[in-house]
């Protein structure tokens, strides 16, 4: 199907009061574009930025748009991905008929992550390049977390996974809000079990509140390295651009979300 054919890519993320937030993921988006040429790519907002998912999906019908992939910009299925996406899609639709909308599958778990995950960790500081170094270093893969017990087992088999593929010591999960660890006790937990060197690695996507209260909880049990956020990675944009087309492959109309992983 040629690129001006296919259906548009909609990325629906969260929003944010910082203003970080919109630019990361403006960013990626342009990563996306790149990767798909000639891929109408827009972006959509469930809260604090615009455009709203009403409102974009809207001026595409207005436009004369007729079909559109919704990608949550999200790393696991809670209830963003549950919930709240599946009904301001199905609300939307039910006023423009006309509009046929899929909703892909959230963009973790993938391979890929992990590959940006190390690709931050090297920016870092953290070479990882031989085989005493990655046995002496534990990793704490800090999210934002959630309430969701779905996603916050994704995270813990994410790190178990991380862990089984690139022999650090340690790889353990820990979370800024509504599930523990926090991030500095995860820390202080792997000093405890005497492991020599303690990086944290950021699984979010864009700065923001939660993002910045890892960074606290790393200064504060005294982590030797702090990796920067997954932000605008190309692995990131890859995956993205994965879910699409994975969603592009599956027939018939559905604003449910759907478990896709690699």
């Amino acid at each position: 199907m040629h690129a001006a054919t296919r259906p548009a890519l909609v990325v629906i993320a969260h929003g944010s009061r910082d203003p970080r937030h919109a630019a990361t993921v403006d960013a990626l988006c342009e990563r996306v574009r790149a990767l798909r040429p000639g891929l109408r790519v827009e972006t959509a907002y469930l809260d604090f930025d615009a455009p709203s998912v009403p409102r974009l999906l809207e001026r595409l019908d207005a436009e004369g748009v007729r079909d559109v992939v919704a990608v949550p910009l999200l790393l696991s299925r809670a209830f963003h991905a549950k919930s709240d996406i599946p009904a301001v899609l199905g609300e939307a639709t039910a006023r423009l008929p006309r509009l046929d909308v899929r909703q892909a599958g959230v963009l973790g778990p993938h391979p890929f992550l992990l590959t940006a995950l190390e690709r931050r960790l090297r920016e870092a500081g953290l070479t990882g390049s031989s085989p005493d170094e990655r046995s002496s270093t534990g990793i704490v893969l800090a999210s934002a977390g959630s309430s969701d017990p779905e996603a916050i087992a994704a995270i813990a088999q994410t790190a178990r996974e991380w862990r089984r593929t690139t022999g650090w010591c340690a790889v353990r999960p820990a979370f800024a809000s509504a599930a523990l660890p926090r991030t500095a006790d995860a820390v202080r937990g792997l000093r405890a079990d005497g492991v020599e060197r303690v990086a944290v690695a950021p699984y979010v996507i864009a700065p923001g509140r939660l993002p910045d209260r890892i960074a606290a909880g790393a200064r504060e049990a005294g982590a030797d390295v702090l990796a920067p956020v997954l932000g605008a990675a190309g692995e990131l944009a890859e995956v993205l651009a994965l879910r699409y087309e994975e969603a592009v492959r599956r027939p018939g109309r559905a604003h449910s979300p759907v478990a896709l992983s690699a």
